[in-house]
């Protein structure tokens, strides 16, 4: 591992960019960083402005370029047992330690770090960088910069998402869709709850339903779809409501997602609570006119379909060396570029079970791995 790159890393990782946050200290850093090499970028902010995703391309301005996609932003550490200051750069055993430095930016801190071998290599083809902000809270950030990509980017031949899978060839992951349901019952006295419509109870029932939904799924798992578990997944994640145990609860609000393997239509296990929620919605409307039940969708991210014989796959087993392809259950932002019609793949340093966690590392053999696959992208590129 070259120490420019292990400085790179300990840069980025250094900017607090947890999705609360902003990433515009990290984002400016970056352009002033492309500017003083002369290479121009392109600002895509969020809609208040406290955001923003980057992209910039190096060399020429011609179709068949590579874009090499990250998330700026980090997951918390709030409560985690870290050992060292999650934002300062530590080197232990063969280990860089700190958030983000598999999750995920060691990858764009190695191609910062390659800049200049990659200016003097006489690109033939561009190769792009790509940074987004809030993909940890639903690939949020993403969707604007990628239509600005399609739109005024000279068309890529792949994308390749420096997602941690320790630089295997990932060419499938699941969606996930984040939901808020919010039921509204009608308080009366605990002890005269048959003229009362408690939420609590209300949203009980809708969250057995998810239950039910996830076991019939894992009944009819499917092993050989690759994914682990396979099949698509639901889960509640929080609840909250009630004011006091003899009250009936005017209120309860619960957030829940669901995870489809690529090809299944997310939809029909909405429309399947939905169709619960109007019967229930009935009911509850004959004792008091006032309740309700509204789901709310707080993000949406499609999967990734596997394309094995497309060319961002080509590409990477090439550059690998490895014929192997693996899939994953988290969701990335390789199913929206796929949305728009791009050729993607995951394909980066560190793992994901390093990934969320207090100490989180990533060793430094994968940094190393990830700087030639790099540069025998850059030779592809200027060949």
């Amino acid at each position: 591992m070259q120490d420019v790159s292990k400085a790179m890393i300990a840069r980025l990782v250094g900017f607090d960019t947890v999705s609360r946050r902003s990433n515009m200290a990290l984002i400016d850093w970056v352009r002033d960083y492309l500017a003083g090499y002369g290479v121009e970028s392109r600002l895509v902010p969020s809609p208040d402005g406290a955001k923003a995703n980057l992209f910039a391309t190096i060399g020429p301005m011609t179709e068949g370029g590579v874009v090499l996609s990250a998330h700026t932003d980090v997951v918390p550490v709030d409560g985690q047992p870290w050992d060292t200051d999650p934002f300062t750069l530590v080197e232990r055993d063969g280990r860089l330690y700190g958030r983000g430095t598999a999750d995920m930016k060691s990858f764009p801190a190695v191609a910062l770090a390659l800049l200049p071998e990659i200016l003097e290599a006489g690109l033939k083809r561009p190769l792009h960088l790509a940074l987004s902000y809030d993909e940890e809270v639903g690939c949020i950030g993403a969707p604007a910069m990628i239509a600005r990509i399609a739109h005024e980017l000279p068309r890529p031949s792949a994308v390749i998402v420096g997602e941690p899978t320790s630089m295997g060839v990932v060419l499938a992951h699941k969606g996930c869709y984040v939901l808020r349901t919010t039921v509204t019952g009608h308080e009366v006295h605990s002890s005269q709850i048959d003229r009362g419509v408690s939420a609590v109870m209300t949203a009980a029932r809708l969250v057995t339903l998810v239950g039910d939904m996830a076991a019939e799924n894992a009944a009819a798992a499917a092993p050989a779809c690759g994914f682990d578990p396979p099949f698509t997944t639901l889960q509640v994640g929080t609840i909250e409501g009630g004011t006091a145990a003899n009250i009936t609860a005017r209120h309860c609000s619960f957030v829940w997602d669901i995870r489809p393997l690529p090809g299944d239509d997310w939809t029909r296990y909405r429309d399947r609570f939905e169709a619960e929620c109007e019967r229930l919605r009935a009911a509850m409307r004959r004792i008091s006119p006032d309740c309700d039940i509204r789901t709310e969708q707080l993000a949406g991210v499609p999967g990734l379909a596997p394309e094995p014989d497309g060319p961002a796959a080509q590409l990477c087993h090439a550059l690998t060396g490895r014929n192997d392809t693996g899939m994953v259950s988290f969701a990335a932002e390789a199913g929206q570029f796929q949305e728009a019609g791009l050729s993607t793949v995951l394909c980066g340093p560190g793992s994901i079970d390093q990934a969320h966690q207090p100490n989180e590392y990533i060793d430094v053999t994968q940094v190393t791995a990830c700087e030639g696959f790099l540069r025998d992208l850059v030779r592809r590129l200027a060949a």
